[in-house]
C-alpha cells in the first residue's frame, strides 16, 4: 500500500486539535446548538476522542480531535492519529496550534494509521485522511511513512513467505527502485569470499545462506548498514521451546528496519554513498547443522567458541561488520533483533542503542526526541570484555553467568569493527499490543531517529 496526503477536495472538514484547557475556548465561540452538541457527546478533548460537528443542513461542518494535555501526551505517541482512528472516512484539514516537530511527527502518525498488513486478510486502516498542512515537508512524512510500511510488511510475513530468497527479493527490488547497484554471495560461495560464520549458521537450512549488497550515490560520506537477516530462529541444536519459538519470524527485524531506513535515505536523495549489507539466512536443524562447543574462525580472523547456537545472529553479523569495516566508512549502524535482555532492560518500547562516539549519542538521542522514535543508549562496557573471552578461543558468543546479555553482545559485535565510527541498535521490531498508529506486529525502530541525526553525525 501506499500512504500519502489527500488532495483537498469540496468535502474536505476542518479537524481542531484541541488540548482539554483549550476546548472552553472554542466552544465559547461557538453557538449554543454546538456547545449543547459536544456536551451531549462527552467530548472532553480526551486523547482518541474524535467528534463531528453538524451543520445546520445535517450534514457534518467540522471535527473536534482530542489533544488532551501534556501530562497525557508524555505517555502516549501519536496522539491525533488515536483520534482520527475513530473518524468516518473523509477528507480532513488539520486547525492547530501545535509546534512544528510536533505537527511533524502527528502527521507521520496520521499517515501510519491507514496501514494494515492485509496480505492475508482483507484489512483496512483508518480512511480518515488528512491534507498536508502548511509548513509540512510532505514529500519527507510520505517517504517516513511508506519506509516504515515496507519494514512492517517484512516483519510481519510469516518465515513460509519470508525466508533468505524472498529476503533477498525485496532488498534487490529496492535497490532497482532507486537504481543502487546490487551483488550477492550465495551458497558455498560464502566460504571462498571468506564469510564463514555466515555459512555456518545458514548451511543447514534448505534455503541457501547468503550476504545481500547493494551500493547507491557517489558522493558524499559513507555511510554503510548492516542488518540481522535471520529469516527464522528455531535456536538450532540448542532448540528453543515453542514459546520462545512463536515470534522469531522477525528475527529479521534488523533487516527489515536497515532495509526502511536505507529507503528514506534514497527517497530522500541524501548527499552519502550508502552501502546495505544484509546477512540472510535461517537458523535450522539438520545433520550438517553447526554445533555447540564448535570453534568457528571469522572473517576477521577471531576465533569463536559456539557456547549456544541460540546466539546466532551475532555470528552472521560479525562477518558482515568486519566486511564493512575494511572499506573504512564514516559510519557503521548495524540492527538486530538481538537479545531478550534488552527487552528486559528496556521493554518493547525503547530502541537501545551502543556506540562509543558520544557526539553521536547526543545527536541520535536528540533527535529521537524531536520526531517521536525513542531510543536509549546503554554502555559498552568495557570491563565487561574478559566476559566474553573463553579459554579455549578469541570470542565466546554466549558468555555464561546470566548478566549484561545485550552488552556483552555489544561487545563482541564491536570487537569486529576496529577502523570506523560505529552505531549498534539492539531493537525489538514488535509492537505487543495496538497502539495509536502502531498495529500489534511488526514494528520500526530507530530509522526515524536516525535519518534525522545522520545531517548532524556526518556534517551533511
Amino acid at each position: 500500500m501506499t500512504l500519502a496526503f489527500a488532495d483537498p477536495t469540496e468535502t474536505t472538514l476542518p479537524a481542531h486539535a484541541l488540548e482539554r484547557p483549550a476546548l472552553e475556548g472554542w466552544l465559547a465561540d461557538q453557538d449554543e446548538v454546538t456547545r449543547d452538541w459536544v456536551a451531549a457527546n462527552g467530548f472532553t478533548g480526551r486523547i482518541g476522542q474524535a467528534l463531528l460537528i453538524p451543520s445546520s443542513q445535517g450534514g457534518p461542518r467540522c471535527a473536534l480531535l482530542g489533544y488532551g494535555t501534556p501530562e497525557s501526551r508524555a505517555r502516549k505517541r501519536f496522539c491525533l492519529a488515536a483520534a482520527a482512528e475513530s473518524l468516518p472516512e473523509g477528507v480532513y484539514r488539520l486547525q492547530h496550534q501545535l509546534t512544528d516537530d510536533d505537527l511533524a511527527a502527528e502527521c507521520f502518525g496520521w499517515l501510519m494509521s491507514g496501514y494494515a498488513f492485509d496480505r492475508y486478510k482483507t484489512k483496512t486502516g483508518s480512511k480518515a485522511r488528512l491534507v498536508a498542512p502548511d509548513g509540512v515537508d510532505r514529500a519527507r512524512i510520505e517517504a517516513l511513512a511508506n519506509a516504515e510500511a515496507l519494514t512492517r510488511d517484512l516483519i510481519n510475513t510469516p518465515a513460509a513467505d519470508m525466508g533468505p530468497v524472498q529476503l533477498q527479493a525485496a532488498a534487490l527490488a529496492l535497490a532497482s527502485e532507486f537504481g543502487a547497484r546490487a551483488t550477492t554471495v550465495l551458497g558455498d560461495d560464502l566460504l571462498a569470499q571468506n564469510l564463514p560464520m555466515i555459512h555456518a549458521v545458514g548451511r543447514a537450512a534448505e534455503q541457501a545462506p547468503r550476504l545481500i549488497e547493494f551500493n547507491w550515490g557517489n558522493t558524499g560520506p559513507r555511510l554503510t548498514l548492516v542488518g540481522k537477516g535471520v529469516c527464522f530462529d528455531t535456536g538450532g541444536l540448542d532448540l528453543k521451546p515453542a514459546s520462545a519459538m512463536a515470534l522469531m519470524k522477525k528475527d529479521m527485524g534488523g533487516a527489515a528496519n536497515v532495509l526502511g531506513l536505507a529507503r528514506m535515505i534514497m527517497a530522500l536523495n541524501l548527499p552519502v554513498q550508502l552501502r546495505v549489507l544484509i546477512p540472510a539466512v535461517e537458523n535450522a536443524v539438520a545433520g550438517n547443522a553447526f554445533r555447540p562447543g564448535d570453534i568457528l574462525t571469522s572473517r576477521k580472523g577471531l576465533t569463536v567458541e559456539v557456547n549456544n547456537t541460540d546466539a546466532e545472529g551475532r555470528l552472521v553479523l560479525a562477518d558482515a561488520l568486519a566486511l564493512a569495516d575494511e572499506g573504512e566508512p564514516d559510519l557503521i549502524i548495524s540492527m538486530a533483533t538481538l537479545t531478550g535482555a534488552a527487552r528486559v532492560a528496556v521493554g518493547p518500547d525503547l530502541a537501545p542503542f551502543y556506540t562509543d562516539d558520544e557526539d553521536a549519542a547526543q545527536s541520535l538521542s536528540k533527535a529521537a526526541a524531536r520526531v517521536a522514535d525513542p531510543v536509549w543508549r546503554l554502555p559498552f562496557h568495557t570491563p565487561y570484555e574478559s566476559m566474553i573471552e573463553p579459554d579455549m578461543a578469541d570470542l565466546d558468543n554466549a558468555p555464561g553467568g546470566g548478566f549484561a546479555g545485550s552488552i556483552t553482545a555489544a561487545l563482541f559485535l564491536r570487537r569486529f569493527v576496529t577502523a570506523s565510527r560505529y552505531i549498534h541498535f539492539d531493537i525489538y521490531g514488535w509492537q505487543p499490543a495496538k497502539a495509536p498508529a502502531r498495529p500489534k506486529g511488526g514494528a520500526a525502530q530507530g530509522p526515524r531517529a536516525l535519518l534525522a541525526s545522520l545531517p548532524e553525525i556526518l556534517n551533511l
